[in-house]
């Protein structure tokens, strides 16, 4: 009988460890960046920001299956560790700045590069999602 109580316990470990591996895994405290996810980070109040916003708008819509997450991160302790995450995997040790779009390896910064080359690279993205 104790056999089977130690069985059973240890089985009851492996299912309770298992489980709570499952639900980390979900949690929206392990949030950070993803190579699957497209970032546009922008600040509140940033000139530079607000001329691109309408392009940023517009490609949301147009690309609605493109994740592309727009955050603000000048007034947002969360977004901004997303931004410093996001610029870390891109390879940058410091972020450059907003207006910036984050896709993987790939960082445009400002308001040229990123009406200049976002829309290529949202289309290239789809492409190697699909």
């Amino acid at each position: 009988m104790d056999k089977i109580l130690k069985i059973a316990g240890g089985l009851f470990v492996v299912v309770v460890i298992a489980s709570l591996a499952v639900f980390l895994a979900g949690s929206p405290q392990q949030a950070g960046p993803s190579s699957a996810t497209i970032y546009y980070f922008w600040g509140d109040g940033c000139p530079h920001c607000e001329y691109i916003r309408p392009f940023i708008d517009n490609l949301t819509q147009k690309y609605p299956d493109a994740n592309i997450q727009v955050l603000e991160v000048w007034n947002n302790q969360t977004n901004q560790k997303i931004y410093t995450q996001a610029n870390a995997a891109a390879g940058l040790s410091t972020p450059p700045g907003v207006p910036e779009v984050v896709i993987g390896k790939t960082v445009l910064v400002g308001q040229k590069d990123i009406p200049d080359k976002f829309e290529a690279l949202v289309l290239d993205y789809l492409k190697k999602k699909q």
